[in-house]
């Protein structure tokens, strides 16, 4: 990910998001998959749903556990990630890259200001 020239953003949902213009790229952070253990299982929002912030977009599902994957901000899925859904332990070996979830159209950007950043969620995951 290059932390440069993208927000990045965090949930206390313990999802993140890469923002490039008025698209977000939405995954689980690594805090949540060392919760979760070894994810067996995805499932993910279908492309073009238009989802409001907070319901569950999506399910993830480990050798521990089943987690919700809530829409972090409102908007219309664009993509989700089919290799997750072929090889689930993406979301393991690789959060905050190739195992991302899935691509979102913000429909109101002023819904990232509510989000944590960096240090913010550090210290938030950390209590």
């Amino acid at each position: 990910m290059d932390r440069k020239n993208n927000m990045i953003k965090y949930t206390e949902d313990h999802e993140w998001l890469n923002i490039e213009g008025d698209i977000a790229t939405v995954g689980i952070t690594v805090h949540a998959q060392d919760a979760l253990g070894d994810v067996v299982f995805v499932d993910l929002p279908e492309v073009g749903a238009s989802l409001a912030q907070k319901v569950t977009a999506g399910v993830v599902e480990s050798v521990k556990a089943a987690a919700d994957v809530y829409m972090p901000v409102t908007g219309e899925v664009v993509e989700v990630n089919e290799a997750l859904r072929d090889d689930p332990s993406l979301a393991n070996s690789d959060p905050l890259g190739a195992g991302w979830f899935f691509k979102v159209k913000l429909a109101d950007a002023t819904q990232l200001d509510a989000l944590m950043d960096e240090t913010s969620y550090t210290a938030f995951s950390a209590s």
